[in-house]
């Protein structure tokens, strides 16, 4: 690294194509035309043409999707299989038992917790939050848990520990280690990412926990007659459109099912006539999803523990395979119990469909910014992006690292507060996934610079984009799905929820550097 490089104009450009996406996230604006516009503005800097220019805007964002088609292909099964079990009322199902134990106050903030994160990590909070919200914070308020507490709740457990580490499906893992070079496992930081998750919520949940006990009423059905009698707050509407992603729209795009109004109790709604065939399958199917998706987790986990003998270690989109391989088959076996042989044919296209629509509609602006941070990456990414040889192909994001590399402090804690901190500046658009590009890159240009772990710092400037802008400390982001179901303000959630997760940031930051740089 200690080799000089020549800065040319184009690190030049790319470098204020770099400033500008990071200025347009801070002023809360869609950052896809910026991204565009500098991939264009490099390529013709480098190439002095402007039919290469104009081809690399199609050639970015081409790359992108070829990279990340395996992230898409998931999600769209996934949402599929969520679909099909809605049309059998299994996903009310698993969470209906969950009630039962929602004695106090107490039980249902930390059950709240629990249930939201297990259904987030499998099925990424959009479909979770009206779910719990419709099934289980009900009962959680009639307990005793104010409103509040609930929002608190499902946004830390959802929005922050099960997105941030996204363990199953492997979104967030898969752009961080792709943009940090091709030598960085989405795998590994998948597990890094998974642990710095859970100090962070850990931390987080204790303090928000603390924050709100002394609310906690004795259980009474009062309390519920109260909640159904408030309105989400006015501010909800003027809140959605802001950021660069408009995520309340996208959560209830995926949440039809659940619009009834929240007063229906949720034992009505699952024993609303449904036939005998159907209630049979659709108690199966909440038995069988779930015991599916912990066999792929034994898979993906065991040979790492060193107990899963003749278990396979899964390497690369392996395991992004296996989870989009028990969601599509367990899709097709729900429609079939659902529907019947003939029918299910054409409502399994029709899931499948519906899926990649939502896939679409939630990562497919990711695409342009994507392809803008692949170009400064260089080696084949940079080189499909311009059109040009491997060879020839500039790492520009590198080059400039290297070259300020004497003004960056070698010191771990300050370059990991440092990616941290990026993070959440590219989280404040209101999207947790948009800015994993720039960190990702960040992180593989800094760790071999300053001896620091490449893995652990996309760990960590995953943590700062996902909770920032993934639904917990951004009003514009997601967060206004959880507070319009809760029913609280989303300003006011805000603010309870911002002393915790910057506290399960930092603890999660230094453990980071002590433990795994």
């Amino acid at each position: 690294m200690s080799q000089h490089v020549t800065i040319t104009a184009a690190h030049w450009v790319y470098l204020a194509g770099v400033l500008a996406v990071v200025l347009t996230m801070v002023l809360r604006a869609n950052v896809v035309v910026p991204s565009i516009v500098a991939t264009f503005a490099v390529a013709l800097v480098w190439t002095h043409s402007p039919v290469s220019a104009l081809g690399s805007i199609f050639n970015a964002s081409f790359v992108a999707a070829k990279e990340l088609f395996n992230i898409f292909l998931v999600i769209a099964l996934i949402t599929s299989l969520l679909n099909a079990l809605k049309s059998l009322r299994s996903d009310v199902l698993m969470v209906q038992p969950f009630r039962t134990v929602m004695t106090n106050g107490h039980t249902a903030f930390f059950v709240l917790s629990a249930v939201t994160y297990v259904i987030s990590l499998f099925f990424w909070p959009t479909p979770a939050v009206p779910l719990v919200s419709a099934v289980l914070l009900p009962a959680a308020i009639i307990a005793g848990l104010p409103p509040i507490a609930g929002a608190m709740a499902i946004a830390i457990a959802g929005q922050g520990m099960a997105l941030s580490s996204d363990y199953v499906i492997g979104v967030a893992p898969g752009i961080s280690a792709k943009a940090a070079g091709a030598a960085i496992s989405a795998a590994a930081v998948a597990d890094r990412a998974l642990a710095l998750s859970l100090i962070t919520g850990g931390v987080a949940l204790l303090l928000a926990y603390f924050s709100i006990r002394k609310l906690i009423r004795p259980g009474s059905e009062a309390l519920l007659l109260r909640w159904q009698r408030q309105s989400s707050t006015g501010e909800l509407e003027r809140l959605e459109a802001a950021g660069s992603f408009d995520k309340a729209e996208i959560a209830r795009g995926t949440s039809a099912s659940y619009e009834e109004p929240l007063a229906v109790d949720a034992q009505i709604r699952t024993e609303l006539p449904v036939g005998k065939r159907r209630a049979y399958w659709s108690k199966f199917f909440a038995i069988l999803t779930p015991l599916g998706f912990l066999a792929v987790i034994a898979v993906m986990v065991l040979p790492k523990l060193g107990a899963g003998r003749g278990l396979p270690g899964l390497k690369g989109g392996d395991a992004a395979a296996l989870v989009g391989g028990m969601g599509a088959a367990l899709m097709i076996l729900a429609t079939l119990a659902a529907e019947g042989p003939r029918k299910s044919l054409d409502v399994c296209a029709d899931h499948i469909t519906d899926g990649f629509v939502f896939a679409f509609k939630a990562m497919g602006s990711v695409l342009p910014i994507a392809g803008f941070f692949f170009m400064g990456a260089g080696g084949d990414l940079a080189a499909g992006v311009l059109n040009v040889p491997v060879g020839e192909a500039p790492p520009l994001l590198f080059n400039l690292i290297q070259n300020a590399q004497q003004w960056i402090p070698h010191n771990h804690v300050l370059v990991a507060f440092g990616v941290l901190l990026v993070g959440m500046i590219t989280g404040v658009d209101g999207s947790g996934f948009a800015g994993l590009p720039l960190t990702g890159s960040l992180a593989g240009a800094l760790g071999p610079t300053v001896g620091l772990d490449v893995t652990t710092l996309c760990a960590v400037g995953q943590m700062g984009a996902v909770w920032t802008g993934g639904g917990t400390l951004i009003a514009w982001s997601s967060l206004i799905a959880v507070a319009g179901f809760a029913r609280v303000s989303v300003l006011d959630t805000v603010r309870a929820l911002l002393l915790p997760v910057l506290a399960g940031l930092f603890v999660s930051t230094v453990c980071a550097v002590l433990f795994w740089s």
